[in-house]
């Protein structure tokens, strides 16, 4: 199979990825952007962004959209169902199932996914009362009482906009505060539709064919309860996309690569963006940052400034 080559290759096509497809093209660069899936991560699934700078409010599909466009404007080649089967990093050449590339400098915007909870009926109820999408699946739920798994931003945002459809929803957080924004917190607060179980967990996930019932423990107390629901969102944190760069890359402890100011990772012409990224902070205007930062670095290395 005849090799493709590029000046950038970047892996990934979240806001990141797409940051550094606008930068890379507007250099000047030949950029190859491969999605494994559709453009966007996380963010294209949320159905709310208020916190973006310049855009008042919005929601995830649409700001996507706009940067898709905006890379594209600038001559990046953007390939969705593309996923990597194979990457050398050392000789900078990745392989799908289609076609082999190269290039001289790889950016790494593969991002995070959600982390499951572990427990009995979760796997085998996903799509069937089991989710990790309030913004896909919360309208199947309409009239109905459903859970949210976890504390964070993304548990408490999803939670609300859930209500717009079920009847009643449980935020069944193990610990006895929630790790949301304060704005949120008192947003969510002020949600009659929200009950929140405090230092519960959830021990099995049960139903005939779909999601019925939860069995809870309270971690204080140990008190074993049933919770009867017709579906459950689980949003416990996230795990970074690093398996394909195991053993390649310097990573964290958590398996996040590390990477230096200038976003250039443990090789040389390899840099890592966004969420896939070691930082204390991963929101959508950090993932941009990095993207900007990646590419920048990635065009002064083509100009052998690096």
């Amino acid at each position: 199979m005849e090799t493709e080559k590029y000046d950038v290759i970047i892996i990934g096509a979240g806001p990141s990825g797409l940051t550094s497809a606008i930068y890379c093209g507007r250099a000047g660069l030949s950029t190859l952007v491969l999605e494994k899936g559709f453009c966007g991560g996380q963010i294209y699934l949320s159905s709310l962004v208020e916190n973006y700078p310049g855009v008042k409010s919005t929601d995830g599909a649409t700001l996507i959209a706009t940067m898709v466009s905006q890379a594209k404007s600038f001559g990046a080649q953007i390939l969705e169902n593309s996923p990597v089967t194979e990457v050398d990093l050392e000789g900078k050449t990745v392989k799908t199932e289609k076609a082999d590339y190269s290039a001289d400098s790889i950016i790494i915007s593969t991002g995070n996914r959600w982390r499951k909870l572990g427990v009995p009926g979760e796997s085998e109820l996903v799509g069937r009362g089991v989710s990790y999408c309030a913004t896909c699946d919360g309208p199947f739920f309409k009239g109905k009482e459903v859970a949210v798994i976890g504390g964070g931003d993304s548990a408490i945002e999803e939670a609300m906009y859930l209500t717009k459809f079920a009847s009643r929803v449980y935020v069944i957080h193990r610990r006895d505060k929630l790790r949301a924004e304060k704005y949120v917190q008192e947003q969510a607060f002020a949600n009659e539709k929200l009950e929140f179980l405090w230092d519960t967990q959830v021990k099995e996930i049960a139903g005939s064919g779909k999601v019925e019932k939860l069995s809870l423990e309270n971690s204080k107390t140990n008190e074993t309860t049933g919770l009867e629901v017709s579906g459950v969102f689980i949003y416990i944190g996230m795990l970074p996309n690093t398996e394909m760069f195991k053993g390649a890359l310097e990573t964290d402890e958590r398996g996040y690569i590390k990477t230096n100011e200038r976003m250039q990772a443990s090789i040389k012409g390899v840099y890592a963006a966004g969420d896939v990224r070691s930082s204390p902070v991963k929101q959508i205007t950090t993932a941009t940052s990095d993207g900007t930062v990646a590419a920048v670095s990635a065009v002064q290395q083509s100009q052998g400034l690096l």
